[in-house]
């Protein structure tokens, strides 16, 4: 098929005009230049997931008036955007002889205290409902508004109606020493580096001594690690850190128990017990081969126990119920969620499981609550304990030096039957999840499992639950990374039942949601880096770099036709690195790592021989790029087994060679590792986010001395030179 657009007769079919009216793509343009135009009973499962009923024609033009009558009828859009320094224009529906009125309230109160201009509205935009005649003017939001989340009171001939009014940055500007220069700082799989005192599983504390080395022997700025949102309260605990129970509060499973201030209250016996458990999983310390969280937590879950019984001070009490206040319906809801998993197994979509048959209103849920106080106490205080613990991190990285500290990552979604879902199901579509369209890596599209955002109830609750995320991850980082940016603009949504290909574009309100980022940013001081890899629209491209975003430039993705682009034309700004979690590290990519595993696994689509071929043909583009930009020497290519380590450095070197604002070295390539962490495809078939970090002679690689490592030492070297 050659046309690009859909076809007059397509655009004006109700079912059609009805899908575009709430946001959802009705054709789209694949990786490969590929044009398809989507099915309708697609369109009528995307829409029915977004509470729109398109089930026959009638039911199609009924939601198209109703909806229509709504926007309409309202006052004003319950969310509304302004820009700090400029003037915006509110629209406002009002009958032709009504004068409305407006004030604001600010983020803090106050009364805003200044009167607001009216203009004219959008002539186009007059309508007759129910038999009365109605246009529209427009409020002018003054240049002068301050950031912050504020409230517009809008009141048209007795009627009343309030909107969310957030006044965001035009940009995330950046840090002082970005602005002429770059930093630079680790890539880092926390779980994956451990010290002697760690449970089997690198943890908090262990982060807190990472970042403090890291800047006092490499001079590194950051340390991009991997999402550690909430995760479940028993095991098994799901290994994929970007499945997560609840982005908005953090992994418990990172305590360290001897870090927590009554430690060291602990009487004799009681002493001993945790010495106990922590002895019996040191030995995991040494595994070279799996990370074992089960067993960990199993241990470590007993120890935290045996601390919280032991009681706080009055002080630490008041500072544990000042934290659960502030935490607020969040915390209530995962402690909750937490305290149902434990007494009542694992959710499951068994229609008599206590995830699908309860609600956090259910009589047997307050119940349990009441029959378990201090259990539900103990997972409120396992959150308090973990957010001291990480905040502690990054106090410390910042107290040594570092400019930005945790670099966070933000995991796309949310796990299906987790807290998040259950506690506030009206936020999330019901019968979708969040995939991808079928490319050259997954011809058959991908289902990602999560429940999307539902777009309408973002715009009717003034986007809480995204500002509430935003927020957490800046309260505990210098800067956010977010996996798969290209989700604030569209998500490919796949309906319950259906293949991954059988979905579309939903598309979401990316001003704000920038905005947010943007405000959020800017208090913090931070920066932001959106994960865009991949085919980007040019839109969504073009409002990336205007709000000030970072993308992501990967050495090995910056390719066109089998060419690799010198450094020095990729773009300012970006953070750049050599590789991903999802590829080998730099010594396994070299030696073909990726193809002898997906052979293994099965994931060829044609024969090996073809596959290595394609790979050796990149690996060869790669090393004449290095050569011709005088990265590498051309003997060190002519013999690259024996030049492995010169080819690994030449990679880092090229990074400096580029504009890029932020540079990122990961600690794999820096100790040799060859194992990837994540095989894209797969989930028990390889040991996807449970591999220890390891040398190049499968060696377990612990925190103390990392940085002090000759190999860690000269990428060290490269990055500050």
């Amino acid at each position: 098929m050659t046309e690009r657009t859909e076809s007059d007769e397509r655009l004006a079919r109700p079912l059609i005009q009805l899908a575009k009216l709430v946001g959802i793509g009705t054709s789209y343009v694949g990786m490969s230049d590929d044009y398809h135009e989507i099915d309708d009973d697609v369109l009528v499962a995307v829409l029915a997931a977004l509470g729109v009923d398109a089930s026959n024609d009638e039911a199609i033009a009924r939601s198209t008036k109703q909806i229509k009558d709504s926007r309409r009828s309202r006052l004003v859009a319950p969310t509304v955007l302004h820009t700090v320094g400029e003037e915006t224009r509110v629209l406002v529906n009002n009958g032709v002889f009504e004068l409305p009125s407006a004030r604001i309230t600010l983020e803090n109160g106050e009364d805003y205290g200044k009167p607001l201009a009216f203009g004219a509205g959008d002539g186009a935009k007059a309508y007759v409902l129910n038999d009365k005649f109605i246009t529209t003017s427009a409020i002018v939001i003054p240049a002068d508004l301050p950031a912050g989340y504020h409230t517009l009171h809008v009141e048209v001939g007795g009627r009343r109606q309030d909107a969310t009014l957030i006044s965001a940055p035009s940009r995330v500007e950046l840090l002082d020493e970005m602005k002429d220069g770059h930093l630079w700082g680790w890539m880092a799989q926390l779980y994956s580096i451990r010290s002697a005192d760690s449970w089997g599983v690198g943890d908090f504390q262990d982060l807190a001594d990472l970042l403090r080395d890291a800047k006092a022997h490499t001079g590194s700025d950051f340390a991009l690690i991997n999402p550690v949102h909430a995760a479940e309260p028993v095991s098994p605990l799901t290994p994929s850190p970007y499945l997560p129970i609840s982005r908005g509060l953090l992994n418990f499973t990172y305590i360290r128990p001897e870090s927590i201030e009554e430690y060291n209250l602990l009487g004799k016996e009681s002493l001993e017990q945790v010495q106990q458990l922590h002895a019996s999983v040191e030995p995991l310390n040494g595994d070279a081969q799996l990370i074992d969280r089960d067993g960990m937590w199993r241990a470590k879950m007993h120890a935290l126990w045996i601390i919280f019984k032991l009681g706080r001070s009055p002080e630490r009490q008041q500072a544990f119920s000042d934290f659960c206040a502030k935490a607020g319906d969040d915390l209530e809801g995962y402690a909750t969620w937490c305290l149902c998993y434990d007494k009542w197994g694992a959710p499951s979509m068994d229609p008599e499981n206590w995830e699908r048959k309860f609600t956090k209103d259910s009589p047997e849920v307050q119940g349990l609550k009441q029959q378990f106080p201090d259990t539900l106490n103990f997972y409120r205080w396992l959150e308090w304990i973990a957010t001291e613990q990480l905040d502690r991190a990054q106090a410390q990285a910042r107290e040594a030096g570092m400019r930005i500290g945790v670099m966070a990552d933000m995991a796309v979604g949310v796990h299906a039957l987790g807290s998040e879902v259950w506690w506030h199901p009206e936020n999330f579509a019901k019968g979708a999840t969040v995939g991808a369209p079928p490319d050259m890596f997954n011809q058959q599209g991908q289902d990602w499992s999560q429940p999307p955002l539902n777009p309408i109830a973002l715009e009717n609750t003034g986007y809480a639950p995204y500002r509430n995320l935003v927020h957490n991850m800046f309260a505990h980082a210098g800067a956010v990374r977010i996996d798969h940016i290209l989700g604030l603009f569209r998500l490919w949504w796949v309906p319950a039942g259906r293949k991954p290909l059988d979905g579309a574009y939903v598309h979401y309100d990316s001003e704000i949601m920038l905005g947010i980022l943007a405000l959020e940013a800017s208090r913090a001081d931070g920066v932001v880096v959106g994960e865009d890899l991949g085919v980007v629209p040019a839109y969504v491209a073009d409002s990336l770099s205007k709000h000030g975003l970072l993308g992501c430039a990967v050495e090995w993705f910056e390719q066109r036709d089998g060419k690799f682009r010198a450094p020095a034309d990729w773009r300012p700004y970006a953070l750049a690195s050599v590789n991903t979690h999802d590829l080998p590290p730099a010594a396994g990519y070299l030696e073909l790592e990726h193809v002898e595993l997906r052979e293994r696994l099965g994931l060829l689509a044609g024969p090996k021989e073809e596959f290595e071929r394609s790979a050796m043909a990149e690996q060869d583009a790669m090393l004449e790029m290095l050569v011709r930009n005088g990265y590498l020497d051309a003997d060190f290519a002519e013999h690259r087994k024996e030049h492995e380590q010169d080819i690994i450095e030449a990679q880092y070197r090229a990074l400096k060679g580029s504009p890029c604002k932020l540079l990122a070295a990961s600690v794999t390539d820096a100790v040799g590792e060859r194992r990837a962490q994540n095989q894209p495809g797969t989930n028990n078939e390889y040991p996807n986010w449970r591999i220890p970090l390891g040398d190049g002679d499968g060696n377990v690689v612990p925190v103390e001395g990392l940085f002090e490592r000759e190999s860690v030492q000269r990428i060290a070297k490269i990055m500050n030179d």
